[in-house]
């Protein structure tokens, strides 16, 4: 339930105020799932021209684990998530998406491809989440999150979302995923009705970003190298 924001490397101003941050910790897919999500995704803008453009600043990616942590302790988590990600080599991985699916938000839906979950992926998001872990709030409030002029408010249901993240997005409920746009129900439908062409692709690159409303990973906050 992501989508990717603007690239900054730096705390947001935001995360440097508020003693709670809500972040994503993700992987970066390469050009092949990049090209899928985004032919994907002008599809939806056809249908729903006020839904957002992949691409830029919402970049496409895969959320691996969102939480909220303690804004002091950032650093600590940078270094704790640099060293899960020092152990795999995670640009060698082939992950297979294989259809697409929505959450349903009348009269629309926020729609993505979705990724087989694989002992990789699987085994990276439980280190992270033992990683994260000693930094982590037992929750947060709209404070944690990145707010615009445009998006001033954050849902309670988002809020919620990464409240409970853990337990019931993670291991065997985890449903790893591309978010591509924002779609009318019928028109949805049909292409969940379509066949689908599935495709392997493989990680680029992994970030820690400031999430905002939605679920959107608004600001990069950190970047890590993956080992080849």
């Amino acid at each position: 339930m992501t989508i990717s924001g603007t690239e900054i490397e730096q705390q947001s101003p935001a995360a440097l105020v508020n003693t709670v941050t809500a972040i994503d910790i993700l992987l970066e897919p390469d050009a092949t799932m990049i090209q899928h999500a985004q032919a994907a995704n002008a599809r939806l803008l056809k249908n729903f021209p006020k839904g957002f453009t992949l691409g830029g600043q919402y970049a496409p990616h895969v959320t691996v684990l969102q939480r909220y942590v303690n804004t002091a302790d950032l650093d600590r988590v940078y270094k704790a998530t640099d060293e899960v990600f020092a152990k795999e080599k995670a640009t060698t991985w082939k992950l297979r998406a294989f259809k697409y699916y929505y959450i349903p938000q009348k009269p629309i839906g926020l729609a993505g491809i979705v990724i087989e979950p694989t002992p990789d992926l699987l085994r990276l998001q439980h280190e992270l989440i033992d990683a994260v872990a000693p930094f982590t709030a037992p929750t947060g409030t709209a404070a944690a999150y990145v707010t615009t002029p445009q998006d001033p408010d954050i849902l309670e249901a988002v809020i919620q979302y990464v409240k409970l993240f853990v337990p019931e997005h993670s291991g065997d409920h985890y449903s790893p995923h591309v978010t591509i746009g924002i779609g009318i129900l019928d028109f949805l439908d049909e292409m969940l009705a379509a066949p689908f062409d599935t495709f392997t692709f493989s990680p680029a690159g992994a970030s820690v970003y400031h999430l905002g409303n939605y679920g959107t990973a608004m600001t990069k906050l950190h970047s890590f190298t993956l080992a080849k």
